[in-house]
């Protein structure tokens, strides 16, 4: 997809540029004087640990102001509970840019069931409480208070799901934009980049904060519409009515996909189009928050408005009121070229924790420090995933050669690099260069997913570049292995046999993880997930090309409890396949719903948001009592004592006493252990933060299959 854009790197450096770039970036004013600096153009305020590293979002940032020429200085999860640390650096010359970290604040400190988590992955030794819960807010405040008059810019995850009104799960209730909590000049959302250099750079030329309306991937406020402009409002879009019959997917989205309708009853979001002349002048009005606040209806449909509003090149800017303000969210920014990927990759990161932190522990670090980032951006539209809402839909890819440099970066720097690269992925490890094959497609598409219910014929599936940087990077010289840790879009795969064979052969380290997240087809079609047949048919190329290679290796199924439209029925049948086929998990993880994801649309509203919705519309199972979320994940964990009581109970209310038992063909035995009736066996190897660990229980004989343990997220 070409775009008309800036190239971020093109700018005229700003005067500052002559102090040149720092080691790490100061988050003192000792530091700030060994640099030679008077004052901080921009101060970053953020709530994780600061590594200055390129997968921790600050340093990106940091790092790409810092190449503008801009003096940029850091406050790392400061104190609070007044504005004093908050004047550490003293007055910025240009902007506070705040964020709540590599995650957001409540996700970071809350489990899905709400308990408080014992530990902080992002901090010095895994330390928990360093940071305040809906940090952006809380920091924005504090900043305000410090210096009234400098601007405040929010961004980052935190900021990106809540740039409009907004479900809230840890309160239950619709939020506000967080522009108007957090009394915020402007949001940014999304990876950050493009956005922040025209900003930076417009300011030091003058200009107001006011003064930056119409960039994209920004949110503000407005006091009226543009002239110019024309408003639509969002039910001439997608109007809430009566329940009508599922479409074909490729059925009206002329501007997308030509392929014929068929018979599917497959579910998708669906959207009238626009004339191409009008949608650059196009605003589209969104129910008011006092409208969406109290009816879970018309949330449903502004989510669904929202979420045909992702793709950069047809994205219109949208507007809601919030009682006496108009808050403005512009479109998607457009994703940056691979020479600007480049770029970014190529700053001088040191890749190591700030100095101030010693030999301390930062859990994230220790697990990342050796990782590539090869690639940004999702296609597959999961939707319990905020991958699309704030990375975007379009991938985003490094060149080989810049992927190269690094790795051999790492070889050469790293203190202690074993020869051990951990991952060589992104969002997803093999979309990679992975596009539409017409750009002029690809530029007017409005399905929400390239890949449910099925692969568009018009995505290039072809994995040879990625198979061609495998070899070259594993023939590094003093590189002994390469493993694939991210997130694996299997469905894609199996079009690859070639490249299945590829990443066996050479890059598992004897537990391969993937994500079918559920086996039964109701919670699969609200997921937008595939079914169980692609996980089949990679699992058979996956034990064919182990064999071949002389290697025992295994899958590790990812699994999710308690997601919209998932009845007592469909886990006891997911726990059943567990069971058939050897899987024990160790740690798992109920629903979450992150705030503006389609599945929470679905989790707040009680509806299938995937198709319109009205008050008529047929109810979907939502798993919301602390009951039936405990029992969903008691079924993903059936071989743990502690659940038999709470499952026996559930399997004799659904009928299936049968399923109570001493054999094998039993889910739960009908006893309970007295020696030791919380675990009643050894204890599994628990997960570390952001680190699965799995064990193999191999059996005495050879015939059978190991019983493995693992996370299931």
């Amino acid at each position: 997809m070409n775009f008309n854009a800036a190239n971020i790197f093109g700018y005229k450096k700003y005067w500052a540029h002559r102090f040149g770039p720092a080691s790490e970036l100061p988050m003192s004013l000792t530091e700030m004087h060994q640099l030679g600096w008077d004052a901080c153009d921009i101060i970053l305020v953020t709530g994780d640990a600061y590594v200055d590293h390129p997968s921790f979002g600050m340093a990106v940032i940091g790092r790409v102001l810092e190449a503008q020429g801009f003096r940029v200085g850091i406050i790392s999860q400061p104190d609070w509970h007044s504005a004093e640390d908050f004047k550490k650096l003293g007055q910025p010359k240009l902007f506070f840019g705040v964020t709540g970290g590599n995650m957001d604040s409540m996700v970071n400190r809350y489990t899905s069931d709400k308990k408080i988590r014992s530990n902080d992955a992002y901090t010095a030794q895994g330390a928990a409480g360093k940071r305040p819960d809906r940090a952006v807010n809380v920091y924005a405040h504090r900043c305000r208070e410090a210096y009234k008059q400098v601007p405040i810019i929010i961004g980052g995850i935190e900021a990106s799901l809540r740039r409009m009104a907004h479900y809230d799960y840890w309160s239950d209730t619709v939020r506000k934009s967080i522009l108007l909590d957090s009394k915020a000049d402007l949001l940014v959302y999304g990876n950050a980049e493009r956005q922040i250099v025209e900003i930076a750079q417009r300011l030091a030329k003058g200009e107001t904060v006011a003064d930056l309306k119409g960039i994209r991937g920004t949110v503000h406020f407005v006091k009226q519409i543009p002239q110019g402009w024309i408003e639509k409002d969002s039910s001439d879009i997608d109007k809430p009515g009566a329940i009508i019959t599922h479409h074909n997917p490729y059925q009206e989205m002329p501007e997308c996909d030509k392929k014929p309708a068929s018979d599917s009853n497959e579910q998708v979001l669906q959207f009238k189009p626009i004339a191409n002349s009008q949608r650059n002048k196009t605003v589209i009005r969104l129910p008011a928050y006092e409208v969406v606040k109290d009816d879970p209806i018309q949330y449903a449909h502004a989510s669904r408005v929202m979420h045909g509003e992702t793709n950069p090149g047809n994205a219109r800017a949208l507007i809601q009121r919030h009682a006496n303000r108009e808050v403005w969210i512009n479109p998607p920014p457009y994703p940056l070229t691979t020479e600007e990927m480049d770029g970014v990759f190529d700053l001088p990161y040191s890749r190591l924790p700030h100095t101030e932190y010693g030999k301390a522990n930062i859990p994230a670090f220790e697990m990342i420090q050796h990782s590539v980032l090869i690639m940004r951006g999702c296609f597959g539209g999961c939707s319990f995933c905020s991958i699309t809402e704030h990375e975007g839909r379009i991938i985003q890819n490094r060149s080989e050669d810049s992927i190269i440099r690094e790795i051999e970066a790492i070889r050469d720097t790293s203190p202690n690099f074993t020869g051990h690269i951990s991952d060589l992925g992104g969002p997803t490890a093999n979309m990679w260069r992975l596009a539409c094959k017409d750009a002029e497609i690809e530029a007017s598409c409005r399905k929400p997913s390239c890949v449910f219910p099925g692969i568009c014929h018009n995505l290039n599936t072809d994995q040879t570049p990625l198979i061609k940087l495998y070899r070259r990077a594993r023939a590094i010289p003093g590189i002994k292995k390469i493993f694939i840790a991210s997130g694996l879009r299997y469905d894609i795969a199996v079009e690859n046999p070639e490249y299945v064979k590829e990443l066996v052969t050479h890059h598992v380290g004897g537990y391969l993880k993937i994500a079918p997240e559920h086996t039964e087809q109701g919670p699969l079609s609200k997921m937008m997930k595939p079914g169980m047949g692609s996980y089949d048919r990679f699992k058979q190329m996956f034990d064919k090309y182990s064999k071949e290679a002389g290697k025992e290796q295994y899958l590790i199924p990812y699994f999710i409890a308690a997601h919209p439209g998932t009845e007592d029925t469909d886990m006891l049948n997911l726990a059943l396949w567990l069971k058939r086929n050897g899987f024990r998990a160790d740690q798992v993880q109920a629903f979450l719903p992150s705030p503006m994801s389609i599945a929470t649309a679905m989790y707040h509203s009680g509806k299938d948001t995937l198709q319109k919705v009205s008050r008529q519309s047929a109810n979907i199972s939502i798993p919301k009592s602390i009951k039936q979320r405990r029992l969903h994940k008691a079924f993903l964990r059936y071989h743990d004592p502690k659940n038999w009581p709470l499952l026996r109970e559930a399997l004799k209310e659904m009928g299936r006493v049968d399923l109570i038992g001493n054999g094998k063909q039993h889910l739960v035995p009908s006893f309970q252990p007295k020696d030791n009736p919380s675990t009643g066996q050894k204890p599994l190897l628990k997960t570390q933060a952001f680190k699965t660990k799995y064990t193999t229980n191999k059996p005495k004989s050879g015939k059978q299959k190991p019983m493995l343990t693992g996370k299931a997220r």
